[in-house]
């Protein structure tokens, strides 16, 4: 069952905290977290302080929508596949996929979340917001392997399945992040992701088996 499409409010509020999460990125991309203010960012974003800290808690907070758009456009991927389908090819599928860069506008998402990570090697508070995108997006990603395995599933095994590919996605960026090594071929997001997958859930067995 397909879900309900937001309203209008939402779209707008979810524009809003992009707007506000792109500003917060430049900033740290160019200022560091240190050096960049709360009032910065909502001046940079053009909205009032008091509408950013409706959005969100803390400087630090606001980059959370751009950590979790890779997240969420794998997920989506994994929601258009067939129910029945082996977990480990499926989530590989929709991994090259989502890491894939097709356009300037994927390759500038990739290179946002390499400055943002290496940011958050010196701010712990920029580290936990990212632990935390990755705590929801594996949350976010039981129900969606739960529909692809079938009534039948182990609950276990989805709940591995969900980890390890939550943590093969986050392994790989923080080591690509880390590195000069490119946007496709050896060393780039998409080759450490799946080697990171198929390390952690190659073992795994089709439901059918």
């Amino acid at each position: 069952m397909s879900s309900k499409p937001p309203s209008l409010t939402e779209r707008r509020k979810a524009a809003t905290q992009l707007d506000i999460a792109r500003a917060a990125a430049e900033l740290f991309t160019q200022r560091g977290p240190g050096g960049t203010t709360a009032e910065d960012i909502a001046e940079r974003s053009g909205v009032a302080l008091r509408t950013f800290y409706r959005y969100f808690r803390n400087k630090q907070d606001a980059v959370g929508p751009l950590l979790a758009a890779g997240g969420d456009r794998w997920r989506a991927l994994l929601a258009a596949t067939e129910p029945g389908a082996a977990l480990p090819e499926s989530l590989e599928r929709a991994m090259r996929e989502a890491l894939a860069v097709p356009d300037e506008h994927a390759a500038d998402g990739l290179r946002q979340t390499r400055a943002l990570l290496r940011a958050a090697a010196a701010d712990p508070a920029l580290r936990a917001v990212w632990y935390r995108v990755n705590q929801e997006s594996e949350e976010k990603l039981l129900p969606v392997l739960t529909r692809l395995a079938g009534p039948d599933a182990d609950e276990l095994r989805i709940r591995l399945a969900a980890a390890a590919a939550t943590d093969a996605l986050r392994v790989a960026l923080e080591v690509w992040a880390a590195t000069d090594a490119g946007l496709t071929g050896p060393g780039s997001p998409v080759e450490l992701a799946v080697r990171c997958l198929r390390e952690l859930v190659g073992g795994m067995r089709s439901p059918a088996e």
